[in-house]
Protein backbone atom coordinates (compact mmCIF):
# COMPACT_ATOMS: atom_id res chain seq x y z
CA UNK A 1 0.00 0.00 0.00
CA UNK A 2 1.54 3.49 -1.04
CA UNK A 3 2.48 5.81 2.02
CA UNK A 4 0.13 8.36 2.82
CA UNK A 5 0.97 11.37 1.19
CA UNK A 6 1.28 9.70 -1.89
CA UNK A 7 -2.18 8.37 -1.98
CA UNK A 8 -3.26 11.59 -1.12
CA UNK A 9 -1.94 13.09 -4.06
CA UNK A 10 -3.21 9.92 -6.26
CA UNK A 11 -6.54 10.74 -4.94
CA UNK A 12 -6.42 14.57 -6.06
CA UNK A 13 -5.44 13.65 -9.28
CA UNK A 14 -8.24 11.09 -9.84
CA UNK A 15 -10.72 13.94 -8.70
CA UNK A 16 -8.99 16.89 -10.73
CA UNK A 17 -9.25 14.18 -14.25
CA UNK A 18 -13.14 13.18 -13.88
CA UNK A 19 -16.38 15.18 -12.64
CA UNK A 20 -17.26 12.69 -9.93
CA UNK A 21 -15.77 9.63 -8.75
CA UNK A 22 -18.07 7.41 -6.18
CA UNK A 23 -16.10 6.08 -3.15
CA UNK A 24 -16.06 2.32 -4.28
CA UNK A 25 -14.57 3.16 -7.36
CA UNK A 26 -11.70 5.42 -5.61
CA UNK A 27 -11.26 2.79 -3.59
CA UNK A 28 -10.54 0.50 -6.47
CA UNK A 29 -8.64 2.37 -8.10
CA UNK A 30 -6.28 3.48 -4.79
CA UNK A 31 -6.41 -0.29 -3.57
CA UNK A 32 -7.55 0.62 -0.54
CA UNK A 33 -11.03 0.61 1.56
CA UNK A 34 -13.73 3.04 1.40
CA UNK A 35 -12.91 4.39 5.15
CA UNK A 36 -9.24 5.06 4.12
CA UNK A 37 -10.70 7.00 1.25
CA UNK A 38 -12.95 8.90 3.42
CA UNK A 39 -10.11 9.93 5.82
CA UNK A 40 -7.93 10.63 2.51
CA UNK A 41 -10.95 13.28 1.92
CA UNK A 42 -10.91 14.78 5.17
CA UNK A 43 -7.00 15.52 5.13
CA UNK A 44 -7.05 17.15 1.75
CA UNK A 45 -10.67 19.31 2.91
CA UNK A 46 -8.12 20.14 5.62
CA UNK A 47 -5.52 21.30 3.30
CA UNK A 48 -8.06 23.67 1.52
CA UNK A 49 -9.52 21.79 -1.39
CA UNK A 50 -13.09 22.22 -1.65
CA UNK A 51 -14.45 18.84 -1.82
CA UNK A 52 -18.56 18.01 -2.30
CA UNK A 53 -19.89 14.77 -1.31
CA UNK A 54 -23.23 13.36 -2.19
CA UNK A 55 -24.73 10.22 -0.01
CA UNK A 56 -27.05 7.28 -1.45
CA UNK A 57 -26.23 4.47 -3.85
CA UNK A 58 -25.70 7.15 -6.80
CA UNK A 59 -23.56 9.50 -4.27
CA UNK A 60 -19.90 10.34 -5.04
CA UNK A 61 -17.39 12.62 -4.45
CA UNK A 62 -16.32 15.83 -6.93
CA UNK A 63 -13.68 18.77 -6.57
CA UNK A 64 -15.31 22.04 -6.09
CA UNK A 65 -14.83 25.62 -6.18
CA UNK A 66 -12.64 26.74 -3.07
CA UNK A 67 -12.79 30.33 -0.91
CA UNK A 68 -9.12 30.34 -1.04
CA UNK A 69 -6.35 28.13 -3.75
CA UNK A 70 -4.75 25.37 -2.14
CA UNK A 71 -1.77 23.96 -3.26
CA UNK A 72 -2.48 22.64 -7.41
CA UNK A 73 -1.11 19.10 -8.91
CA UNK A 74 0.06 19.42 -12.48
CA UNK A 75 1.20 16.74 -15.01
CA UNK A 76 4.21 17.23 -16.25
CA UNK A 77 3.08 18.58 -19.27
CA UNK A 78 0.48 20.74 -17.62
CA UNK A 79 3.39 22.46 -15.85
CA UNK A 80 5.32 22.76 -18.47
CA UNK A 81 2.11 24.30 -20.32
CA UNK A 82 1.87 26.89 -17.86
CA UNK A 83 5.36 28.22 -17.85
CA UNK A 84 4.91 28.36 -21.83
CA UNK A 85 2.04 30.67 -21.15
CA UNK A 86 3.57 32.50 -18.19
CA UNK A 87 6.38 33.19 -20.53
CA UNK A 88 4.20 34.62 -23.12
CA UNK A 89 2.15 36.90 -20.83
CA UNK A 90 4.57 39.92 -22.00
CA UNK A 91 3.22 39.47 -25.49
CA UNK A 92 -0.29 39.12 -24.80
CA UNK A 93 -1.32 42.61 -24.35
CA UNK A 94 -1.96 43.21 -20.79
CA UNK A 95 -0.41 44.37 -18.44
CA UNK A 96 0.32 41.43 -16.29
CA UNK A 97 3.83 40.73 -16.71
CA UNK A 98 5.18 41.83 -13.08
CA UNK A 99 2.90 38.89 -11.76
CA UNK A 100 3.39 36.32 -14.43
CA UNK A 101 7.03 36.67 -13.67
CA UNK A 102 6.12 36.05 -9.58
CA UNK A 103 3.73 33.40 -10.68
CA UNK A 104 6.57 31.38 -13.08
CA UNK A 105 9.27 31.69 -10.05
CA UNK A 106 6.47 30.18 -7.85
CA UNK A 107 5.53 27.15 -10.26
CA UNK A 108 8.99 26.75 -10.64
CA UNK A 109 10.53 26.69 -7.45
CA UNK A 110 8.52 23.28 -6.19
CA UNK A 111 9.17 21.74 -9.48
CA UNK A 112 11.52 18.42 -9.47
CA UNK A 113 14.75 19.13 -10.62
CA UNK A 114 14.30 17.12 -13.99
CA UNK A 115 10.79 19.18 -14.93
CA UNK A 116 12.83 22.45 -14.11
CA UNK A 117 15.09 21.79 -16.61
CA UNK A 118 12.39 21.38 -19.44
CA UNK A 119 11.28 24.67 -18.39
CA UNK A 120 13.94 26.62 -18.38
CA UNK A 121 14.72 25.09 -21.82
CA UNK A 122 12.20 27.12 -23.46
CA UNK A 123 12.99 29.97 -23.80
CA UNK A 124 11.85 33.00 -26.47
CA UNK A 125 11.14 36.81 -27.03
CA UNK A 126 7.88 38.13 -27.86
CA UNK A 127 7.12 41.75 -29.52
CA UNK A 128 5.10 43.11 -26.58
CA UNK A 129 2.35 45.59 -28.24
CA UNK A 130 2.77 49.19 -28.11
CA UNK A 131 -0.72 49.88 -25.94
CA UNK A 132 -1.67 47.84 -23.15
CA UNK A 133 -4.77 46.85 -21.27
CA UNK A 134 -5.21 47.38 -17.90
CA UNK A 135 -6.21 44.02 -16.02
CA UNK A 136 -8.52 45.80 -14.35
CA UNK A 137 -10.22 47.02 -17.60
CA UNK A 138 -10.35 43.23 -18.88
CA UNK A 139 -12.00 42.22 -15.80
CA UNK A 140 -14.72 44.95 -16.10
CA UNK A 141 -15.50 44.49 -19.27
CA UNK A 142 -15.45 41.09 -19.49
CA UNK A 143 -17.94 40.94 -16.11
CA UNK A 144 -20.29 43.09 -18.44
CA UNK A 145 -19.89 41.17 -20.79
CA UNK A 146 -20.73 37.94 -18.69
CA UNK A 147 -23.92 39.47 -16.59
CA UNK A 148 -25.34 41.17 -19.71
CA UNK A 149 -25.25 44.30 -18.23
CA UNK A 150 -25.10 47.76 -19.80
CA UNK A 151 -21.78 49.03 -19.43
CA UNK A 152 -20.65 53.23 -19.37
CA UNK A 153 -17.58 54.10 -20.15
CA UNK A 154 -15.04 56.92 -21.46
CA UNK A 155 -13.10 56.22 -23.90
CA UNK A 156 -10.41 58.26 -25.98
CA UNK A 157 -8.83 61.20 -24.79
CA UNK A 158 -11.56 63.58 -24.75
CA UNK A 159 -12.54 64.03 -21.10
CA UNK A 160 -15.01 66.78 -22.74
CA UNK A 161 -16.97 64.25 -24.12
CA UNK A 162 -19.90 62.79 -22.74
CA UNK A 163 -19.89 58.55 -21.49
CA UNK A 164 -20.60 56.19 -23.98
CA UNK A 165 -23.40 53.41 -22.88
CA UNK A 166 -23.37 50.21 -24.59
CA UNK A 167 -24.23 46.70 -24.54
CA UNK A 168 -21.68 44.47 -24.45
CA UNK A 169 -21.23 40.81 -26.11
CA UNK A 170 -18.24 39.35 -26.27
CA UNK A 171 -14.26 40.47 -26.05
CA UNK A 172 -11.60 39.90 -28.68
CA UNK A 173 -8.52 39.44 -28.59
CA UNK A 174 -6.52 39.98 -32.33
CA UNK A 175 -3.08 40.66 -33.42
CA UNK A 176 -1.89 41.78 -29.95
CA UNK A 177 -4.80 44.17 -29.31
CA UNK A 178 -8.68 43.13 -27.41
CA UNK A 179 -11.47 44.96 -28.53
CA UNK A 180 -14.86 45.40 -27.47
CA UNK A 181 -17.91 44.30 -30.05
CA UNK A 182 -21.07 46.16 -28.24
CA UNK A 183 -24.23 47.69 -29.46
CA UNK A 184 -23.89 51.67 -29.08
CA UNK A 185 -26.95 52.42 -27.51
CA UNK A 186 -26.48 56.26 -28.51
CA UNK A 187 -25.76 55.53 -32.17
CA UNK A 188 -28.36 52.41 -32.32
CA UNK A 189 -25.39 50.57 -34.33
CA UNK A 190 -22.67 47.90 -33.88
CA UNK A 191 -19.49 49.34 -32.23
CA UNK A 192 -15.74 47.71 -31.82
CA UNK A 193 -13.78 49.44 -29.01
CA UNK A 194 -10.22 48.90 -28.27
CA UNK A 195 -9.88 47.62 -24.50
CA UNK A 196 -6.54 49.98 -24.06
CA UNK A 197 -8.26 53.39 -24.85
CA UNK A 198 -11.56 52.69 -22.37
CA UNK A 199 -12.33 53.60 -18.88
CA UNK A 200 -15.15 51.79 -17.33
CA UNK A 201 -17.57 53.69 -15.03
CA UNK A 202 -19.09 52.00 -11.91
CA UNK A 203 -21.80 50.81 -10.78
CA UNK A 204 -22.96 48.18 -13.59
CA UNK A 205 -25.99 49.38 -15.71
CA UNK A 206 -29.69 47.41 -16.30
CA UNK A 207 -29.85 44.06 -17.80
CA UNK A 208 -30.19 43.46 -21.24
CA UNK A 209 -31.28 40.87 -23.92
CA UNK A 210 -28.41 39.82 -26.39
CA UNK A 211 -28.74 41.08 -29.94
CA UNK A 212 -27.78 38.67 -33.21
CA UNK A 213 -24.24 39.74 -34.55
CA UNK A 214 -24.29 40.64 -38.18
CA UNK A 215 -21.60 37.64 -38.41
CA UNK A 216 -22.89 35.16 -36.08
CA UNK A 217 -19.23 35.44 -34.55
CA UNK A 218 -17.59 38.16 -32.44
CA UNK A 219 -14.19 37.19 -34.05
CA UNK A 220 -15.55 37.31 -37.07
CA UNK A 221 -17.41 40.52 -36.83
CA UNK A 222 -14.20 42.14 -35.93
CA UNK A 223 -11.87 40.55 -38.46
CA UNK A 224 -14.68 41.75 -41.19
CA UNK A 225 -14.67 45.16 -40.12
CA UNK A 226 -10.63 45.12 -40.57
CA UNK A 227 -11.38 44.30 -44.14
CA UNK A 228 -14.15 47.08 -44.29
CA UNK A 229 -17.06 44.68 -44.57
CA UNK A 230 -20.02 44.90 -42.11
CA UNK A 231 -21.75 41.30 -42.65
CA UNK A 232 -19.00 38.90 -43.52
CA UNK A 233 -15.24 38.09 -43.02
CA UNK A 234 -14.08 38.68 -46.95
CA UNK A 235 -12.34 41.80 -48.28
CA UNK A 236 -13.99 44.49 -50.75
CA UNK A 237 -11.36 43.34 -53.78
CA UNK A 238 -10.19 39.70 -54.13
CA UNK A 239 -7.88 39.34 -57.57
CA UNK A 240 -5.49 36.99 -58.44
CA UNK A 241 -1.75 37.02 -60.26
CA UNK A 242 0.85 34.81 -61.55
CA UNK A 243 4.22 35.62 -59.98
CA UNK A 244 7.42 34.85 -61.35
CA UNK A 245 8.84 33.34 -58.20
CA UNK A 246 8.41 29.73 -56.07
CA UNK A 247 6.19 29.45 -53.02
CA UNK A 248 8.46 29.87 -50.69
CA UNK A 249 9.61 33.79 -52.05
CA UNK A 250 5.96 33.99 -51.78
CA UNK A 251 4.56 32.39 -48.55
CA UNK A 252 5.94 34.92 -46.10
CA UNK A 253 3.53 37.82 -47.53
CA UNK A 254 0.44 36.02 -48.50
CA UNK A 255 -1.41 37.13 -45.00
CA UNK A 256 -4.64 35.32 -45.27
CA UNK A 257 -4.34 34.57 -49.01
CA UNK A 258 -4.02 31.55 -51.14
CA UNK A 259 -1.43 30.48 -52.69
CA UNK A 260 -0.23 27.14 -55.39
CA UNK A 261 2.91 26.64 -57.22
CA UNK A 262 2.62 25.99 -60.87
CA UNK A 263 4.64 23.34 -62.54
CA UNK A 264 6.92 26.05 -64.00
CA UNK A 265 7.90 27.29 -60.94
CA UNK A 266 5.92 30.23 -60.30
CA UNK A 267 3.01 31.07 -57.89
CA UNK A 268 -0.52 31.96 -58.47
CA UNK A 269 -2.14 33.87 -55.54
CA UNK A 270 -5.56 34.82 -54.61
CA UNK A 271 -5.27 37.45 -51.84
CA UNK A 272 -7.67 40.76 -50.85
CA UNK A 273 -7.32 44.45 -50.23
CA UNK A 274 -9.57 47.27 -50.10
CA UNK A 275 -9.32 48.49 -53.14
CA UNK A 276 -7.99 47.23 -56.64
CA UNK A 277 -5.45 49.84 -56.67
CA UNK A 278 -4.47 48.28 -53.44
CA UNK A 279 -4.17 44.71 -54.87
CA UNK A 280 -1.74 46.05 -57.73
CA UNK A 281 0.62 47.57 -54.60
CA UNK A 282 0.88 44.13 -52.79
CA UNK A 283 1.90 42.21 -55.84
CA UNK A 284 4.56 44.87 -56.60
CA UNK A 285 6.34 44.39 -53.66
CA UNK A 286 8.21 41.17 -55.43
CA UNK A 287 10.90 42.39 -57.68
CA UNK A 288 9.75 40.03 -60.32
CA UNK A 289 7.47 40.17 -63.31
CA UNK A 290 3.69 38.69 -62.74
CA UNK A 291 -0.13 38.60 -64.89
CA UNK A 292 -2.54 40.04 -63.86
CA UNK A 293 -5.22 37.46 -63.70
CA UNK A 294 -8.17 38.86 -62.94
CA UNK A 295 -11.09 39.69 -62.35
CA UNK A 296 -11.74 42.47 -64.54
CA UNK A 297 -11.70 45.73 -62.42
CA UNK A 298 -8.47 44.73 -61.61
CA UNK A 299 -7.11 44.18 -65.16
CA UNK A 300 -8.72 47.89 -65.84
CA UNK A 301 -7.00 49.51 -62.93
CA UNK A 302 -3.39 48.10 -63.63
CA UNK A 303 -3.11 50.79 -66.46
CA UNK A 304 -4.48 54.10 -64.67
CA UNK A 305 -1.48 52.86 -61.89
CA UNK A 306 1.04 52.33 -64.56
CA UNK A 307 0.66 56.12 -66.08
CA UNK A 308 0.35 57.43 -62.35
CA UNK A 309 3.89 55.44 -61.35
CA UNK A 310 5.20 56.86 -64.65
CA UNK A 311 4.53 60.27 -64.18
CA UNK A 312 6.03 60.58 -60.91
CA UNK A 313 9.37 60.38 -61.89
CA UNK A 314 8.74 61.91 -65.35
Amino acid sequence: MPGTSSRMLSLLSLLQARHEWTGPALAERLGVTGRTVRRDIERLRDLGYAIAATKGSLGGYRLAAGAELPPLLFDEEQAVAVAVALRSAASGGVELEEAAARALATVRQVMPSHLRHRVDAVAFTGSPPPERVDPTVLEAVSAAVRDTRTLRFDYGDDEERPARRVEPHAVVSRNQRWYLVAWDLGRSEWRIFRLDRMRPRTPGGAPFARRALPTGDAAAFVAARAKGSEAEDRWPCEGEFVIGLPARSVAPWIGDGLLEELPDGTTRVRVGAWSWVGLLAWVLRFDAPFTVVGPAPLRAAAAPLAARLSSSVG
